[in-house]
């Protein structure tokens, strides 16, 4: 069932829940806003690399391990699959020899 239509199948009577729904929807948002940006900014480090642009393949890198360090610390990505992740774009850069 999409995330989407599953808060109009749940009713609550109680006002706290009622908020709470609320409240999930939005951050659920917000997460997947990170997420997607992790996700979007990882291909754009890649095609650098592809290309074998050095200057955008350094810009790239670090602007996807500030991301993913931000996505850790608000918790929307577990530590652990952050450094995964880093770890991958490090070996990346450093195979492209940049």
């Amino acid at each position: 069932m999409p995330a989407r239509t599953r808060a109009l199948l749940i009713m609550a009577n109680i006002k706290q829940q009622k908020k709470r729904i609320r409240i999930t929807a939005r951050e659920r948002m917000e997460n997947l806003r990170y997420r997607s940006t992790a996700k979007t900014l990882a291909k754009r480090l890649q095609s650098a690399v592809d290309a074998g642009e050095a200057d955008r393949v350094a810009q790239e890198h670090r602007e996807l391990v500030r991301w993913l360090d931000k996505s850790a610390a608000r918790g929307v990505i577990h530590r652990n699959t952050v450094a995964r992740r880093k770890a991958s774009a490090a070996r990346l850069v450093a195979r492209s020899g940049s």
